[in-house]
């Protein structure tokens, strides 16, 4: 049985959630939204995004930084709710954007498609793109399997990315903003023989989307088909897994006012028209033993 419980529903496709100062930001997709929600559910439009917003992260000095999947940019949201770029990447992502990580000091590192996923293209390795807090942007990595979900441990050296479409999560050492020593830090199975996407889906041992990193150095992975979060050690092994009532887990994040409430973005899939139909995306919520760290 799952220990997850619902904390918001209706809504259309959620993902990145970010925990601060007391609620969860997360975006909707479709409807073109970031929202904040309270542990007792209160819920408010945080921003409004022209394109498809993605991922989320906070500058230091408390302004929100938000992915625009389809024009590759990031926006910026300013202190008095006005929305305005922060830096075009047009010119480094072969693909639509996702995820993103904003470091301790500001600078933000943004995954990509790196192929055209919804459109049916065979699946390609792609890049990792360092934003500093001026907007300047450049390649950080390259060869990785559509990177996705991203954390920095507390001390800032090790960042952690997963890659969805290669059975792993693979870590850098991060030193004055460059990312060298690249590894695996968890297989979980071997990487895929064919570029088809319906078949990598089909036999991968783990799909990982959204991590999340915990106070034992531990990783939560939503595990996007096999609809679980998982909590993985470094090497790979499992050491805790939470089913999601049956729906795709696509992020999660550990937040909560002692950092043990673990928060999950649901949904039954990740089809683009039938998510922007029906609106059967959740934030589902329950309660760990270990707390979070580092970020985001």
């Amino acid at each position: 049985m799952s220990a997850f419980t619902s904390l918001l529903d209706g809504l259309s496709f959620t993902e990145c959630p970010r925990w601060r100062d007391g609620r969860l930001y997360f975006t909707d997709r479709y409807t073109r939204r970031v929202l904040a929600v309270s542990i007792d559910g209160a819920v408010e439009t945080y921003a409004r995004i022209p394109g498809l917003p993605a991922g989320l992260g906070f500058l230091p000095d408390g302004r929100l930084l938000i992915t625009s999947m389809r024009d590759r940019k990031v926006l910026r949201r300013e202190h008095d709710g006005v929305i305005v770029e922060h830096a075009d990447l047009t010119a480094l992502a072969p693909g639509e954007l996702n995820d993103m990580l904003v470091d301790y000091e500001g600078r933000a590192l943004v995954g990509n498609f790196g192929f055209d996923l919804f459109g049916g293209a065979p699946a390609c390795s792609t890049v990792l793109i360092s934003v500093a807090p001026s907007g300047t942007a450049s390649v950080a990595a390259h060869g990785l399997v559509f990177p996705n979900g991203t954390v920095l441990t507390p001390d800032g050296r090790t960042l952690i990315v997963a890659e969805t479409f290669a059975n792993r999560l693979s870590a850098f050492t991060v030193s004055d903003g460059l990312l060298t020593d690249r590894r695996t830090w968890a297989a979980f199975g071997d990487l895929p023989a064919t570029t088809d996407v319906g078949q990598i889906l089909k036999e991968a041992v783990v799909v990982p989307d959204g991590i999340c990193l915990d106070a034992e150095g531990a990783v939560w992975v939503a595990d996007v088909v096999n609809h679980r979060l998982i909590r993985v050690a470094k090497g790979g092994v499992i050491l805790d897994e939470l089913t999601t009532n049956g729906l795709c887990a696509f992020a999660c994040m550990l937040g909560g006012d002692d950092g043990r409430t673990l928060f999950a973005c649901a949904a039954p899939t990740f089809d683009e028209a039938e998510a922007a139909a029906h609106y059967r995306s959740s934030i589902l919520m329950t309660r760990v033993a270990v707390p979070h760290a580092g970020l985001p």
